[in-house]
């Protein structure tokens, strides 16, 4: 297995073709230190097989998921092409707690701590993680360029962001990707998000490509997920009739995967990659076999009537339980006219 490359849009930053999201290596998915040798292990495999691009956040984890791949990677920078976020605060003794923060002083001090616990000198891709709804998108951009301009950062990227955020963003400084959840259950970035990004040159990095693990076929029930997985408790989709739904959207992948001699998440991971070459998903996993699986999506081709049959599935519920978190940017305060 080789993952070939991809440009991420008109930024000229290469990337492989498939990256690795790290979140679930540290946080979200139930209990993790027992795992951190395999999760090691998991990325310099990743990086054995040609994937270059390691996607984390300084909230995953309260920042043990940087620090985890600052020691993955310490001895093998060279190959990596490393993307971590900003923008989303959390608090130590209240996991509930949630607040977004654009603010420009912020910005330095967010990339600054993700230095530290990455043990590097410079981030390769630096998206805000979600947009602000108090602060001008043109604010926290510029002071993301101001990044770029020190050397702490080399490209900006811009996650969960409307069509017209992106643009007001791209207008302050070019931006490499954005990041957003799309999937066979997840659309909506298709009405806008997608053709602005192609518009103004934008790669397309997608978030959850497997529904959050449903549309690997592995989970029968709620119950298949671990005590403290952020799925169980809430998310919308693994409830209720939402679930049953859903569950039977899945029995057309696996049918589709069967007949293909492939599993379900490579259908649904070969689905994403046929949306265009500037689409670079990135599937999670802490585990070496997922990720080779993962990897195998590549050399899958769909035929026509198969990408007719996985377009027509429409998954129910909601992706999170409070949507405005994800949603704010529609509400983002424009600048002033002593702003401009």
């Amino acid at each position: 297995m080789t993952v070939p490359t991809r440009t991420l849009g008109r930024s000229g930053l290469t990337v492989s073709a498939q990256g690795l999201g790290c979140m679930g290596m540290s946080d979200f998915y139930g209990a993790t230190a027992d795992d951190d040798p395999e999760s090691v292990a998991t990325i310099h495999r990743a990086l054995d097989l040609g994937i270059t691009l390691l996607d984390t956040a300084d909230m995953y984890g309260l920042g043990a998921n940087e620090e985890l791949i600052g020691k993955a990677i310490a001895d093998r920078r060279d190959q990596v092409v490393l993307a971590s976020k900003f923008g989303i605060l959390r608090k130590v003794d209240d996991p509930r707690f949630r607040a977004v923060s654009g603010r420009p002083e912020y910005v330095h001090q967010a990339c600054e701590a993700s230095l530290r616990r990455l043990g590097v000198d410079h981030i390769d891709l630096y998206y805000q993680h979600r947009t602000d709804a108090e602060v001008p998108i043109e604010e926290t951009v510029g002071a993301m360029a101001e990044l770029v301009r020190e050397g702490k950062v080399r490209h900006l990227g811009l996650s969960e962001a409307s069509a017209r955020t992106i643009r007001r963003a791209v207008a302050v400084h070019p931006i490499a990707a954005v990041q957003s959840e799309w999937s066979l259950f997840s659309r909506e970035i298709e009405t806008d998000v997608v053709p602005t990004c192609r518009e103004l040159g934008v790669g397309l990095v997608p978030y959850s490509p497997l529904g959050r693990g449903l549309l690997t076929g592995a989970i029968a029930s709620p119950g298949d997920l671990a005590d403290g997985d952020f799925r169980r408790i809430g998310q919308p989709r693994f409830q209720g009739d939402n679930f049953d739904h859903n569950l039977a959207l899945v029995e057309v992948v696996k049918t589709i995967a069967s007949e293909k001699g492939c599993t379900p998440g490579q259908i649904a991971l070969a689905w994403v990659h046929a949306q265009g070459d500037d689409v670079v998903p990135i599937p999670g996993t802490r585990r070496r076999r997922y990720l080779e699986e993962n990897v195998g999506a590549l050399d899958i081709a769909l035929t026509a009537d198969e990408s007719t049959q996985l377009d027509s599935l429409r998954a129910a519920g909601d992706r999170y339980p409070d949507m405005s978190f994800v949603q704010g940017n529609t509400r983002e305060r424009s600048p002033q006219p002593s702003e401009s």
